[in-house]
């Protein structure tokens, strides 16, 4: 009789092969043994997979009803009506009546940084992990109002970073003075740090202003640095300000050279692998990429899309997916259209055009420096 031989795979191949394989196959086969279970929990596995291919990253959106109390996560890649390309998600380290301070303040390497009461919390919906993490003390002060906020990670430290900004509303800004905080929260450290320039100061030392309301801007991060738009007082002229996490100090870049826009009407996104400007003007949206990065002249005015032709109207772009499509938000759900402005796909999720919060985020297997729950 002919000798039956087992099949063997030896285990660094096994790792090459799962270190290829997406996220959500992998934590289904977390029940397959016990030796698997500690491979893919096993923080470098997740950082070796996250970091091989980003590529093959699989972005999605998370969309949120407050009204409802019911979280979506949604393959935009996919068409936005196939019921497969839509999974609910739990929520459930947060009570009920939580939802209605619940807000969405940015994402990073698949966590969603989520701020609710006097709490931020760092999720992966993925992994269903989360961090709880205080504010930062004078965002607690009545007398101050956080006006930034944005999240991003450290290479070089391999650590996370929340960066909130808040200023001082009693200070009378024509007398040309600033009572401003800029302070990061370390997830390695587990602490709130304050950067220098901050207290009482002259514009000369932090001579940006941005504008204090009851809607905190959320940064965009691009290249290991935090994006947000900012008013020169010193100057009297709107610049675009960066944070960079691995050295922690501001950065300036100038808005494109034919720029004519308010910064009320537009914002900063990802549009493809570019830092870009989205623009409302009249009945047009203009779309503006930078090119080579850090570089002013690079800036240049790529798309002008009529307005009469996207469903979406006056609600601004999402994200890009691969092939160059447009998402964005309707109110209710989302919506999809080329790169000429017509409207490819519209999908509606919920009733509740006023309770709902969009991010998008990516799929990953990463936790947090000292994160040990999981739900």
């Amino acid at each position: 009789m002919e000798k039956k031989t087992d099949l063997y795979l030896p285990h660094e191949l096994i790792i090459q092969i799962m270190l290829r394989l997406p996220v959500k196959s992998l934590i289904r086969f977390k029940c397959v043994c016990k030796s698997w279970l500690a491979l893919i929990s096993d923080h470098n596995f997740a950082k070796s997979h996250f970091e091989l291919s980003p590529a093959t990253h699989t972005n999605r959106i998370v969309f949120m009803s407050t009204l409802a109390l019911e979280t979506r996560s949604i393959d935009f890649e996919a068409s936005l009506n196939d019921d497969s390309a839509s999974t609910s998600l739990n929520l459930n380290f947060m009570l009920p009546e939580s939802y209605s301070n619940l807000e969405i303040k940015s994402s990073c390497r698949g966590f969603i940084v989520l701020t609710c009461s006097s709490n931020i919390y760092l999720w992966n919906p993925s992994t269903r992990h989360h961090k709880k993490i205080p504010f930062p003390p004078s965002n607690l002060d009545a007398k101050y109002s956080c006006c930034l906020y944005g999240f991003g990670y450290d290479h070089s430290r391999d650590d996370y970073l929340v960066v909130s900004v808040s200023y001082d509303k009693s200070i009378d800004l024509i007398e040309e003075n600033i009572s401003s905080h800029l302070k990061f929260f370390s997830l390695r450290a587990n602490t709130w740090n304050e950067i220098e320039c901050l207290g009482l100061v002259k514009y000369k030392h932090f001579p940006y202003y941005m504008n204090v309301n009851d809607d905190p801007t959320v940064g965009t991060l691009f290249n290991g640095n935090i994006h947000w738009f900012s008013f020169r007082n010193d100057l009297s002229m709107d610049v675009i300000i960066a944070f960079d996490l691995v050295e922690r100090e501001l950065l300036e870049m100038p808005f494109p050279d034919g720029f004519d826009h308010e910064p009320m009407d537009c914002d900063l996104w990802i549009f493809g692998e570019f830092l870009s400007l989205w623009a409302m003007g009249g009945v047009t949206i203009e779309i503006w990429v930078m090119k080579e990065y850090k570089v002013h002249s690079s800036w240049t005015k790529t798309l002008v899309l009529s307005i009469d032709y996207i469903y979406i109207q006056y609600d601004p772009p999402i994200c890009s997916t691969k092939c160059g499509h447009i998402i964005g938000t309707n109110g209710t759900g989302l919506v999809k259209y080329d790169g000429n402005g017509q409207l490819l796909e519209n999908r509606s999720y919920y009733n509740d055009p006023c309770g709902r919060l969009v991010a998008m985020y990516t799929e990953s297997l990463l936790s947090l420096p000292g994160d040990s729950e999981q739900i």
